[in-house]
């Protein structure tokens, strides 16, 4: 049975995780909590969010084939998966040949990763691949319950599910930044787009497969950019931009909350009274 992780979930790097904030975020009503980064093959950190919580699946975005043991990873799934069946999804992925040394072949490589989870006993219904490009999203499609897409937008997603078809999941992640005016919203945004995303080469070359051109990739991203890869407004319309990916054919979306204090909890107090309980 696949995890049912609800329309939307939350997306946030593994230091600024704690049982707290997981416990919160499922008493707003998100579905699930995706842990960025690169998390270890131990998985502990994912096994504390499920310890303090009662329903919300817990997913990693992503594991690095480069850095974290199959077999260890495999170990890891089984603990879990024993423990908090139906509650935690594998999300693996080849990162960046910037901050790989060994990065070499990398589809085979994931191909191979794949094989050892396999042999581990990760079931195919508990698994995801980061994918961007077409031969990833095949990857994803035939051999894991579904692709992440990180950094993309609505017209990606759409492409997206073009190529995985009707039954795959398709779980995208969307940077938002709780701020009317669209200036200072860029304030914030730019940074955590341009260092270190816009500067590698994967995310570059998806972008310009999208239509963006060098100009809007470079100099920090044009603001066109900007406001497509982290909308911007108040509750309501990030919420509306949020949806833009589930009506592209998105079966989740989790939400990058940026802002100026990194303190994400306010931002999905006010996005969780739009997503779940507006009229």
């Amino acid at each position: 049975m696949t995890v049912n992780l609800g329309k939307i979930g939350i997306w946030r790097r593994a230091d600024g995780l704690n049982p707290h904030l997981a416990a919160e975020v499922e008493e707003l009503g998100y579905g699930a909590i995706w842990i960025g980064g690169s998390p270890p093959a131990d998985l502990e950190l994912a096994e504390t969010l499920l310890n303090a919580t009662s329903r919300i699946v817990v997913a990693t975005g992503i594991v690095n084939v480069w850095t974290a043991d199959a077999e260890t990873v495999a170990r890891s799934y089984q603990r879990l998966a024993t423990t908090y069946p139906g509650r935690f999804l594998l999300g693996v992925g080849v990162g960046h040949p910037e901050a790989t040394q060994e990065y070499h072949k990398p589809y085979d490589t994931l191909v191979s990763y794949l094989d050892e989870l396999d042999r581990g006993g990760v079931a195919r219904e508990d698994r995801m691949l980061a994918a961007l490009g077409p031969k990833v999203l095949e990857l994803a499609r035939d051999r894991t319950v579904g692709a992440h897409p990180y950094l993309t937008t609505p017209e990606h997603t759409r492409q997206a599910r073009g190529i995985l078809g009707t039954g795959p999941l398709l779980a995208p992640e969307q940077k938002v930044v709780l701020e009317t005016d669209p200036e200072r919203a860029r304030e914030i945004a730019r940074p955590a787009v341009h260092t270190p995303y816009l500067q590698l080469s994967n995310y570059r070359k998806n972008l310009r497969r999208l239509g963006w051109t060098e100009e809007d990739i470079d100099g920090g991203g044009s603001d066109r950019l900007i406001d497509a890869l982290a909308v911007h407004g108040d509750a309501a319309t990030v919420a509306r931009g949020v949806a833009a990916h589930l009506e592209a054919g998105a079966d989740h979306v989790c939400i990058q909350a940026l802002s100026s204090d990194d303190e994400p909890l306010p931002v999905y107090r006010a996005l969780a009274d739009a997503f779940f309980r507006s009229s």
